[in-house]
């Protein structure tokens, strides 16, 4: 079985960045994408075959797609902010939106997957901002969300991905001593992700490979991604019994299209 993970960085743009090969050529069982920045009246064509809505929120909605997924989307009350979506070839999942925070779940980072064996938890976890203004609000988020997800592991395991906008130790960025308090690098961000894998889950891809350095995200600016002066900020976090079932973990630091690559998890 295939999971990827990705943040597309607006579902509209990458469309016109030979998305739907991409996503062929990968040939996920399930994809968890983040920042789709569409309202569900927004959702493109190409992906629409028949519309039913989920929970009647007005932000939920659950398609059939044309490439054969099933597809779910969360989308921000505010629009052309945050968002998140998961296309599944099995479209008899159920599905779940939000965390049962309003305010949080107002900005749709949050969409859950019963996939049998396991929950999957796509996230898109809020940036911290300059000067870390919105830290706290961070922080509000994280707890409830382990809360929540440790919640669902106690029912089975969990596999929780996305861009968790943090990146962990010093080998998961380029630069780590310029960038240290810097959001996404800050002390109470790597905090928070070292009290989410003493609750009994595993970065993945640092379990499997302790030593290497690959990223997930390079800004825009300055020939980062051509320089390979990046993070690695996108995650496949799984709960420790369940980690006997991975394969291997593949960083698609190749295909591009968003300032992120996918990340492609491997199960047995």
């Amino acid at each position: 079985m295939k999971l990827v993970t990705w943040n597309v960085n607006g579902m509209r743009a990458i469309l016109k960045k030979d998305f739907l090969e991409i996503i062929k050529k990968l040939n996920a069982d399930i994809y968890s994408f983040q920042e789709t920045k569409l309202q569900k009246n927004q959702i493109p064509v190409e992906f629409i075959l028949d519309n039913k809505d989920i929970n009647k929120k007005e932000y939920e909605a659950q398609f059939k797609i044309k490439n054969n997924y099933s597809s779910c989307w969360y989308s921000a009350v505010k629009k052309g902010y945050s968002g998140t979506a998961c296309f599944m070839k099995k479209d008899s999942y159920d599905v779940m939106f939000g965390i049962g925070d309003n305010d949080i779940d107002s900005e749709g980072r949050n969409i859950t997957i019963d996939a049998g064996d396991f929950y999957l938890v796509n996230a898109y976890v809020p940036n911290a901002q300059p000067e870390l203004k919105r830290l706290d609000f961070r922080e509000n988020y994280e707890n409830k969300l382990l809360k929540y997800i440790k919640k669902l592991d106690k029912k089975k395991p969990v596999i929780y991905c996305g861009d968790l906008n943090v990146a962990h130790n010093e080998i998961d960025l380029k630069n780590p001593d310029t960038n240290h308090n810097n959001p996404g690098f800050s002390d109470e961000e790597r905090n928070m992700m070292t009290k989410l894998l003493s609750n009994g889950f595993v970065d993945v891809y640092r379990e499997m490979y302790p030593t290497k350095k690959e990223y997930t995200w390079w800004s825009y600016r300055q020939n980062a991604r051509e320089n390979n002066v990046g993070w690695r900020i996108d995650y496949f976090i799984i709960s420790e019994r369940f980690f006997v079932n991975v394969k291997d973990i593949i960083i698609h630091n190749e295909v591009y299209g968003s300032d992120h690559c996918p990340v492609e998890l491997i199960l047995k």
